[in-house]
């Protein structure tokens, strides 16, 4: 590409007068938005429950509500989950050092563990007020954000951004990088054109400069910026292959890139060579649901964003029975099993519920989502009449499911040899009836002796939130095969009032174990 280094360099530097905007160069039309629906709480399930007594009924799962902030609150106080709502004290962190709690944010690995999922969610949307120590600079919620990311949860993680005000320093890049995954970089587009040093990155700059139509602006940028060594070379040459693509006709294009940033991601799409999201980290998954990419890459996506929480489980069964499985094998006999299954419960046929049940239960082990399968059906599923191994197989998902405890005071007293389990979903596990060193771990962890000591200090000292974060490290250590981790984490979730999490964590941790 010719560079007409001397004048663009000067031009940008002295901030000349911009030359008008000019027709685009590219007719590729790449830019097409899709809006996500908005975030609930009923649609994600991120409500985590407080409970006084053993009687825990399933999650509540009220609307999140949206409050305007004020200009003068910090932004690492925002939330999206009031405290009346979540249960959780406004001086959930307020006690904590900042820097301990970002580390315990970073290391938590939920992927696998649906109940620690749900808890983690809560803690990262919940409204309170900052951790000690702070110091103004975003950092806490820009670690909530981050983390957020981590799980692919992109939608709530641009709602907290919005409410911190995406503006900040450290805040920006994020609200750039998430826009450009869910196809919404308008905003953040217009924003920086306004107010250039928002982004140290010349290549975000040239970006939305052409985004805004000032395309002749843009290639001057590129030029300067090119000639100062400012991009990366898959930046500048991609930039220019976006803003004058019929100078790259027939040109070999860049290989894919191991640790691609989303803006070269996006202008991998844009000039018709895209990126596989298979390889690539989560957040980038939820750029195949934006209606540009085929099926399989749409279901692909799914599954892997349902696996970690972040996406509803109404809308992965939507993506799964949106048509006709074309082929077969792999993810397509998943899809043939969920729809035959699917097909099966909205006709209310017993006998096709029977054959069907145990198939589609296999394909969802395979891709671990059978806690999002037990959300959708397990209570339509406990109101069929069943027999055999058939019905215990729908017992077991019951109590995967929100109402485990109602499952448990019914359909249990008819299957004895869950006696453990029904006693665990109804928050007294037995320990005369406990086989094996899980189950015996699991009943110390909700016998009265094993709350932590020290715990009422910890929680007036406004450190809750550091306690549930050690205890879902404790969790993690316990699936690990840390038994005594699995007592202590289940103690301390009961012990500050989170007596779902507790029986939802110790039910997932025995019927799920094998993949666990």
């Amino acid at each position: 590409m010719k560079r007409r280094i001397l004048i663009a360099t000067v031009f940008m530097l002295l901030g000349a007068t911009p030359i008008p905007a000019q027709q685009p160069l590219s007719a590729i039309d790449w830019l097409s938005e899709h809006s996500a629906p908005p975030i609930t709480q009923r649609d994600l399930n991120w409500s985590l429950r407080r409970d006084d007594g053993p009687d825990a009924r399933g999650v509540q799962t009220p609307d999140v509500e949206v409050l305007p902030l004020e200009s003068s609150a910090q932004a690492d106080a925002v939330g999206l989950v009031p405290s009346r709502v979540s249960g959780l004290p406004t001086g959930l962190w307020a006690g904590s050092a900042n820097d301990k709690l970002i580390a315990l944010l970073s290391e938590r690995r939920v992927a696998r563990l649906p109940a620690m999922q749900r808890s983690l969610y809560t803690l990262l949307l919940a409204e309170a007020d900052p951790p000690a120590q702070s110091g103004g600079a975003n950092r806490f919620v820009q670690a909530r954000v981050e983390k957020l990311m981590d799980l692919g949860a992109l939608d709530p993680a641009l709602a907290l951004l919005e409410r911190a005000g995406p503006e900040r320093p450290g805040l920006f890049d994020l609200w750039f990088d998430i826009s450009l995954l869910t196809g919404q970089e308008d905003q953040p587009c217009q924003a920086l054109r306004a107010r250039p040093g928002l982004s140290d990155s010349q290549a975000a700059r040239i970006f939305c400069l052409a985004r805004g139509g000032e395309w002749a602006n843009a290639a001057l940028m590129l030029d300067a910026s090119a000639a100062l060594s400012l991009l990366s070379p898959e930046e500048e040459t991609l930039l220019a292959w976006f803003l004058e693509p019929e100078l790259f006709h027939g040109v070999e294009t860049p290989p894919p890139p191991q640790t691609p940033t989303p803006l070269v991601f996006r202008l991998r799409e844009a000039v018709g060579e895209p990126l596989s999201t298979s390889s690539l980290p989560r957040a980038f998954a939820v750029s195949d649901l934006r209606g540009t990419a085929g099926w399989k890459a749409q279901l692909t996506a799914a599954e892997r964003l349902a696996r970690t929480g972040a996406l509803p489980e109404n809308r992965l069964l939507g993506i799964y029975t949106a048509r006709e499985p074309a082929a077969s094998g792999g993810i397509w006999d998943r899809v043939e099993a969920l729809q035959a299954f699917d097909g099966a419960m909205r006709q209310r046929d017993p006998a096709a519920i029977a054959e069907t049940l145990p198939v589609v239960w296999i394909a969802m082990q395979s891709v671990e989502l059978e806690v999002p399968f037990a959300a959708l059906f397990a209570s339509r599923l406990s109101r069929i009449p069943l027999t055999g191994s058939v019905a215990a197989l729908a017992y077991e998902i019951a109590l995967l499911g929100p109402e485990y405890e109602a499952a448990a005071r019914t359909t249990g007293i008819r299957q004895a040899e869950f006696a453990f389990v029904n006693g665990l979903a109804r928050g007294a596990p037995a320990l005369p009836q406990a086989k094996g060193q899980l189950q015996r771990a699991i009943a110390k962890g909700f016998s009265a002796s094993a709350a932590p000591t020290g715990l009422d200090e910890v929680i007036e000292e406004s450190r809750l939130g550091e306690v549930i974060l050690t205890a879902m490290r404790q969790y993690e250590q316990g699936v690990q095969g840390n038994l005594t981790r699995v007592t202590q984490s289940l103690a301390t979730f009961r012990a500050v009032g989170l007596e779902d999490i507790a029986r939802t964590a110790a039910l997932q941790l025995l019927l799920l174990r094998p993949r666990l």
